[in-house]
């Protein structure tokens, strides 16, 4: 079963060429067919190993390719779009907030008091927002996108920590976001904040399984 493995990691090794995250890619699928080798037990010859990684894994070749496309989605836009996004998320709400508060519309109104009414709803599509961030960075780069997942989660974060020092100093008034700001859902929001990063993580984790 050794030999199916090196000559599987040989020639993936070949196909990825000068590819930037070469090392990190063959370490992750020599894990992989470690695992897949353990459960061949049953396999009674080398090339029933060879197609079983094959199927599970896909051929080297198919595998080289599919790292080489990915390059064409840099680490630099990525952390970007999703910095961008949060922003939006943010920006938003802030205007939604601002023209609540400044403006006696009666479509707003009814609008600010349906969102206010559903906060679990919308914390957990957040949730979800960040979940989705560590899926993407996990599923575009694999295992050298650690690191790109805690810059972006840094620089994301930054809007979150902005708006929570603003109102705990009420820079902006307490009374903007009634009745949504109760003591509760401070918490609650400290709470989530906190655990974003392992939310994001999660999401990494899976979306790297998957790229396998």
């Amino acid at each position: 079963m050794e030999r199916q493995k090196s000559e599987f990691l040989k020639t993936l090794n070949k196909g990825l060429g000068n590819h930037p995250d070469k090392a990190s890619i063959l370490l992750e699928y020599e894990s992989h067919i470690d695992e897949i080798l353990l459960e061949s037990s049953d396999c009674s010859t080398e090339e029933q190993v060879m197609q079983r990684l094959i199927s599970r894994l896909g051929s080297p070749a198919e595998i080289a390719y599919m790292w080489k496309e990915e390059l064409s989605v840099t680490p630099s836009n990525m952390k970007w779009l999703f910095i961008l996004l949060n922003i939006v998320f943010f920006g938003g709400g802030s205007l939604l907030t601002l023209a609540h508060n400044l403006f006696e519309w009666e479509w707003l109104s009814a609008l600010w008091g349906h969102l206010t009414s559903i906060p679990s709803l919308i914390v957990f599509l957040y949730m979800f927002f960040w979940a989705l961030l560590g899926y993407e960075i996990g599923k575009g780069f694999g295992h050298g996108g650690r690191r790109l997942l805690r810059k972006t989660f840094l620089l994301s974060l930054l809007p979150n920590i902005l708006l929570m020092v603003l109102t705990v100093f009420e820079i902006i008034p307490h009374s903007w976001f009634a009745p949504l700001l109760t003591r509760t859902f401070i918490i609650a929001c400290i709470i989530f904040t906190i655990i974003l990063y392992p939310i994001s993580w999660v999401g990494y984790r899976w979306g790297r399984k998957a790229s396998i």
